[in-house]
């Protein structure tokens, strides 16, 4: 039996009242596990539970890491968020945080330090009453701290962010592929603000608008098959 926490970041319906539901877990990194009966009237793991960024705590039955999927025996909530699952900004960016997390987790093991990263994210998304418009841009540019390729400094004269190569460059790279000096100015400023103080870089809606379409560039640069991202419309509508 594998009892761990987990935070849900997919959830398709299966059967008539089953769901297959990918979590991140603390113990063993992302892995995919059948829910059965949750669809129905009596069952004992509610289907609100299987929702995107929901923190759960998990009993599942788990033989192996390398096999494709496995049974939840038991799940209850971990975490209960007050605002995520009622506030539509908030709701909107932990299923963007979903989203991405799908596409670029694709690891089984132990990933402690991102895990917590994600939990801290959504707890303060979750309780926070400041300005959340810029949390997305800052979230992105966090977990690829995390996944490797956080945005690097190598000249204290640079003004183009180099998004090929991950670096701020003094000159302007010899592809197309970087950011202007405002948006590198932009993306440095947010490297260096804390979670808490992202929304104190004042952005107007294109810019925010262009800096997430770049990040996004950043990423499919860097993670293999990352691509198809729906939620960023999402976002642009409610904010």
């Amino acid at each position: 039996m594998l009892k761990t926490r987990g935070i849900v970041l997919r959830t398709v319906k299966y059967g008539e009242t089953s769901v297959i539901t990918d979590i991140f877990t603390e113990a063993q990194g992302l892995h995919t596990f059948i829910a059965g009966g949750v669809r129905s009237a009596r069952s004992k793991m509610p289907y609100s539970l299987f929702q995107p960024m929901s923190v759960v705590e998990i009993m599942a039955y788990f033989r192996n890491a390398a096999d494709p999927m496995h049974r939840l025996k038991e799940a209850r909530n971990a975490e209960v968020f007050s605002a995520i699952p009622f506030d539509l900004r908030k709701g909107a960016v932990a299923l963007f945080m979903a989203e991405v997390c799908r596409k670029c987790i694709r690891e089984a093991g132990e990933h402690q330090e991102l895990f917590d990263y994600l939990l801290q994210v959504l707890q303060w998304l979750d309780r926070s009453e400041k300005p959340i418009a810029n949390l997305h841009l800052h979230f992105l540019l966090g977990l690829a701290g995390h996944l490797g390729f956080q945005p690097q400094e190598t000249d204290e004269d640079a003004r183009y962010f180099d998004l090929k190569e991950g670096l701020f460059s003094a000159g302007i790279p010899a592809h197309t592929q970087y950011l202007r000096e405002m948006e590198s100015a932009q993306v440095r400023a947010l490297l260096l603000l804390p979670l808490e103080d992202a929304h104190e870089l004042p952005l107007e809606r294109s810019q925010r608008k262009l800096l997430l379409k770049q990040l996004l560039l950043y990423y499919q640069l860097h993670v293999p098959g990352f691509s198809g991202i729906n939620t960023p419309e999402v976002l642009e509508n409610i904010f």
